[in-house]
């Protein structure tokens, strides 16, 4: 199945005092590949300012902005269109020699890291290992993501952006970011590079064309077993049709949407929607 999304992604931010000046850079292009094709992709600021672009080492494209003038409010409009299909289950699946073997662990050495936000840990390794018995690489993949998936309870407030996957873990619940991080942080002590995905999601499986629901900021990880493939466990899905995707990284820290410093007022409140329309 292919359908042709419009993705508009709004942030606004209210300050308590004027701001003096701004330095921002935002990673909410979607981008394209053999799932997905980006159409047309604009960002727009108020207070305006003129963006310039470039792509970052892990491959995502950043829109760089400063503001010089002085502002209690700010808002980022990003706006795409992008084709998408499902991604199936790739043909490859690599044996666990060739996931371990010198060139692929000095290739993908970045994606076997341990981070804050995926730190190593020991039970969690024990568990992985566990999941890994009598598994390939791809089976294992899916069976930790199952766990994963299994083991939380998806619950908005109890974990922050700045949470790890071992405080998730703790909690028992956290939302898709938290859900990602624990993932990558069983699949990197089995020794399956893994990678961070940040995107959108369709929340509306049978929706019509021309019809505009309220989408989601989302994340969801990707894996080598012979080549990279998705999987959202989260939902415990493979990646379809409704997934946007817009970076990858060693996780959130690398793909974070909107980041920037400034100076004078502290932000008093910050607001995000994202509206997703099928248009085919």
């Amino acid at each position: 199945m292919r359908w042709r999304l419009r993705v508009v992604h709004t942030t606004g931010y209210r300050y308590d005092g004027p701001v003096a000046q701004s330095y921002n850079e935002a990673r909410l292009t979607p981008r394209s590949d053999d799932r997905q094709n980006l159409m047309v992709a604009r960002l727009e600021t108020v207070p305006a300012t003129r963006a310039y672009k470039y792509t970052d080492y892990w491959g995502t494209e950043v829109n760089a902005f400063d503001l010089f003038t002085p502002h209690t409010e700010l808002k980022v409009v990003a706006s795409s269109v992008v084709e998408t299909t499902g991604q199936p289950l790739p043909a490859v699946d690599a044996s666990w020699n060739d996931v371990r073997s010198s060139e692929s662990v000095d290739l993908y050495a970045e994606y076997l890291e341990w981070t804050s936000y995926v730190p190593k840990h020991r039970e969690l390794t024990a568990v992985a290992r566990g999941l890994r018995k009598g598994r390939t690489p791809q089976e294992t993949v899916l069976a930790v993501s199952k766990w994963v998936h299994d083991t939380l309870k998806y619950q908005r407030g109890t974990t922050g952006v700045h949470s790890s996957a071992i405080d998730a873990w703790q909690a028992g619940e956290g939302v898709c970011q938290d859900y990602a991080h624990l993932t990558l942080a069983m699949l990197r002590a089995v020794g399956i590079p893994s990678r961070y995905v940040s995107g959108y999601l369709h929340t509306k499986p049978n929706a019509a064309v021309g019809e505009t629901v309220v989408g989601e900021s989302h994340a969801w990880i990707e894996a080598w077993t012979g080549e990279w493939w998705g999987f959202d466990p989260t939902n415990d899905l493979p990646i379809a049709h409704r997934h946007v995707w817009v970076a990858t990284g060693r996780d959130y820290a690398d793909v974070s949407p909107l980041k920037g410093i400034y100076s004078g007022g502290a932000a008093t409140a910050i607001e995000v929607t994202v509206d997703m329309t099928r248009l085919a």
